[in-house]
């Protein structure tokens, strides 16, 4: 494959760093993990400590002040090892940027830190479960009661969701409005009224704690509002091309992967007396995922470089996103197949790698959403 021009030394060297603690850290534990529904604390606090959590963010709030890249090595380098149990990602690509970008001094110092050492975990709480995709028909509200909103509502598929103690909840307070009535609050886990509810029970991303939330009168601060009030569906807008690159760079990483172990497979399983791979129906099968991937990872690429530049678009990161998830689909179904019966098995990381990338066509805005906004932009 080409070889790739997006990272410098320092990213390679950091990659270093990643790989060990993959190794360590992660692999031999992630299968017990994947039975108990979430990782363990420890984890976290170890990624913290190795400097994988939020490194992009500046120095005085914790982070190393890298650019976005360091945080796709993460990606990288967890996908490559069939990891999806980490929320790292969410936790320090997500959340931490909306604190970074709308939230107030006291309320910087006060999570960010936190936040980089692993101390605290978060999440953001957008899905209501008669909303899904469409964040205009969010139900969950919050109205100001005197110095306090008082939130009321559901949420549900919240990554991170069990372990948390901190939760960014996307709230109407004003539904008149629509959209423009849209509040980010800060909920910390301890606040009368809250509740988590069951580790739901995922087709894949088994050892990643997805979770339903639940809001009955529960009362914050107005310190705890995000940014401005009603402003918090463009600050969501503002913030998803990025959530939708790092979906991107786990689809090609992980069909990468996947290819790699197929291709070693084929070497070594017989079929008809001889190995699978000598077969011309499976080197064009692999031919073709091969140009799939060569021809995903250069754009990822270049979206890389564009998000690094400030020139990476909306529309770039729809497209982004809805290419790289729908050709993980497809490469991984085709690698599955060459691994025949073996490839249904759950010891095989292509079974894993199988169930884990279909939720990809349907978290962060689905292929549908990411089609309609590529069209608006026509």
């Amino acid at each position: 494959m080409l070889s790739r021009k997006v990272y410098e030394e320092d990213h390679e060297m950091f990659r270093d760093t990643v790989r060990r603690f993959v190794e360590d850290e992660i692999k031999p534990y992630h299968e017990q993990w994947e039975k108990d529904g979430q990782i363990s604390h420890e984890a976290w606090r170890k990624a913290g400590e190795t400097g994988l959590l939020c490194a992009p963010m500046p120095e005085e709030y914790g982070g190393s002040g890298v650019d976005f890249r360091f945080s796709a090595i993460v990606i990288e380098e967890l996908m490559k090892a069939g990891a999806s149990g980490p929320g790292f990602s969410l936790h320090s690509d997500i959340v931490a940027p909306y604190i970074l970008h709308y939230g107030s001094e006291e309320q910087k110092k006060k999570w960010l830190p936190k936040m980089a050492t692993g101390e605290v975990i978060t999440a953001i709480a957008m899905t209501d479960p008669s909303a899904g995709s469409d964040l205009q028909g969010i139900k969950t509200r919050a109205v100001l009661d005197g110095d306090e909103y008082v939130i009321n509502g559901s949420k549900t598929f919240i990554t991170n969701g069990q372990m948390s103690g901190l939760y960014i909840v996307v709230c109407k307070t004003d539904p008149s409005k629509g959209a423009a009535g849209t509040s980010l609050i800060l909920v910390e886990e301890d606040r009368p009224g809250f509740s988590k509810g069951r580790n739901l029970d995922k087709l894949g991303m088994k050892a990643q704690d997805t979770s339903e939330l639940f809001f009955d009168d529960v009362r914050v601060p107005k310190e705890n509002l995000l940014g401005e009030e009603n402003k918090g569906f463009a600050y969501l807008m503002q913030e998803l091309p990025q959530e939708r690159l790092t979906i991107a760079i786990m689809a090609i990483t992980s069909a990468k992967a996947v290819f790699e172990q197929t291709v070693e497979y084929t070497k070594d399983r017989q079929a008809f007396g001889k190995p699978i791979l000598a077969q011309q129906n499976t080197r064009f099968k692999l031919a073709e995922v091969k140009t799939e991937i060569e021809v995903g990872q250069a754009y990822v690429d270049r979206c890389l470089e564009a998000h690094v530049a400030g020139e990476f678009t909306v529309e770039d990161a729809a497209a982004a996103k809805l290419w790289t998830s729908e050709m993980q689909g497809r490469v991984i179904d085709q690698c599955l197949q060459l691994f025949g019966g073996y490839g249904y098995m759950w010891e095989y990381p292509v079974a894993r790698a199988y169930a884990d990338a279909r939720v990809q066509r349907i978290y962060g805005g689905t292929s549908e959403i990411m089609k309609e906004i590529i069209g608006r932009g026509l």
